[in-house]
């Protein structure tokens, strides 16, 4: 019996009900079971949907105030689009009495398929104004990232409601992206790519600032999740390929030997860093080199789903990886005191200790951490971290920071850190509810002893 097998075992014997009734534990799981499914139920998918689907042009609106009435510029971007598409298919499939997540994915996926794909080059578009009007390809390049994100939502509409459609465009994004994003050389892919398909390659002329022509762990971790999702409902020899292509470079190149993602990478994977720069260079050049906790809390959960969904059995080096990276972030940028993990940290120079240089706490990375804390609380009960008193303390931190039990939503970073947050937006191009509903989706499903990575 393997290492995985005994704590499975182990897991499933704690969530079990005895014949004399829950225990004090037992119970607690239960009442965070309620409290969180509650919140997501009334607190996060009621106040987006069905409210956040246009009914005029098809899709998504994207500018959302804080009381959730409608901003004025209404863009709409592949990687949001197909975000909201993978959420109602989701929620259809997990409370499929509420019809309007199956409608609201439907004009989700009409959408994409109607207006964002491009007949001509293949490939979705980035970016188009409310009614569909393409913006200029001049301007808004293709990536991988966002066709990774139409594959996942895709693939999750299929398996909700077998609409071959779905699953055809899935398939035909995939193999887009294999002719034309996939580096048969060096692996991984291509995250810019011209109208066409054509990568794009780096230049002396760009600015150092610019990311255009690096390979990147972003959009490595969304392929990986992408592909995840396509395989569970496209089990090709291709993607099966690819899926342990992305795992196997996530975990072993881009991933560092602290445990920690490496943002950016030469085509060849050798990272980008400005380590040996001064101080004000580093800051100049933050988006390229830096410690992403919520990134590396992601990407833990990520690798364990792929690995799962792949069937790998004894695979420790993943589970090592993954629970190597949580408690680096926990180690190094957990709020030990309130909760929630910061936006970014660097290792300078000289210094062993990595130091904190972005004390925010946005929204996304709150979410994922949550996540991950209960999912490594599942695999390691007894660690010394004490996972589940930290899964505990992030969702107080929540709750008490990021839920807005007035209007509904969460704010886009803890108001402890910016409390002037709380009269910003709660959705645009970049913000809706995925990571949120994936979050407490999981920990409720955990919490109930019914989440199938730990089955």
């Amino acid at each position: 019996m393997t290492k995985i097998d005994h704590l499975i075992i182990l897991i499933s014997g704690l969530i079990l009900l005895s014949s004399c009734g829950p225990s004090p534990d037992q119970q607690k799981r239960m009442n965070y079971a309620n409290e969180i499914e509650e919140s997501l139920k009334n607190k996060l998918l009621a106040p987006w949907y069905p409210k956040a689907v246009d009914e005029e042009f098809g899709g998504f609106y994207s500018n959302i105030l804080y009381d959730f009435e409608l901003g004025e510029q209404q863009l709409k971007m592949i990687v949001s689009q197909a975000r909201h598409v993978w959420t109602n298919a989701k929620a259809y499939q997990q409370y499929p009495e509420i019809t309007y997540y199956k409608t609201s994915a439907e004009a989700g996926f009409r959408f994409l398929k109607e207006v964002m794909w491009d007949e001509e080059c293949g490939g979705f578009y980035s970016l188009t104004e409310r009614d569909g009007t393409v913006i200029d390809q001049e301007l808004v390049e293709k990536t991988a990232y966002g066709n990774a994100f139409a594959i996942f939502g895709l693939a999750a509409y299929y398996e909700a409601t077998g609409n071959e459609e779905a699953l055809a465009l899935a398939k035909e994004i995939f193999l887009w992206l294999e002719e034309n994003s996939h580096d048969d050389e060096y692996l991984g892919y291509f995250q810019h790519l011209t109208c066409n398909g054509t990568p794009i390659s780096r230049t002396d002329k760009m600015p150092s600032t610019s990311d255009v022509g690096y390979k990147d762990q972003n959009s490595s971790i969304h392929l990986l999740e992408a592909f995840t999702e396509l395989y569970q409902v496209w089990p090709d020899t291709l993607v099966r390929e690819r899926l342990e292509e992305m795992l196997v470079l996530i975990r072993g190149t881009i991933t560092n030997e602290k445990g920690y993602l490496t943002l950016f990478m030469e085509r060849d994977w050798t990272p980008v860093s400005f380590r040996d720069s001064s101080r004000e260079d580093i800051s100049l050049h933050y988006y390229l080199d830096h410690v992403s906790f919520g990134h590396d809390v992601e990407t833990a959960f990520l690798m364990i789903e792929a690995s799962h969904v792949l069937g790998l059995e004894n695979d420790e080096k993943t589970y090592e990886i993954a629970k190597k990276m949580v408690d680096h972030a926990l180690e190094n940028g957990f709020d030990q005191e309130v909760g929630g993990f910061y936006d970014a940290g660097y290792y300078f120079a000289g210094e062993d200790t990595l130091t904190i240089i972005r004390d925010t706490k946005n929204w996304w990375a709150q979410a994922e951490g949550l996540n991950a804390l209960l999912l490594m609380a599942e695999l390691y009960p007894n660690d010394e971290h004490n996972y589940f008193g930290k899964f505990e303390k992030q969702w107080a931190y929540i709750d008490k920071y990021l839920i807005d039990h007035e209007h509904g939503g969460w704010y886009e970073g803890g108001l402890d850190m910016q409390p002037v947050l709380k009269t910003r937006m709660k959705g645009h191009i970049w913000k809706t509810a995925y990571h949120n509903y994936r979050a407490l989706a999981n920990t409720v499903d955990m919490l109930n002893g019914e989440f199938e990575l730990i089955h």
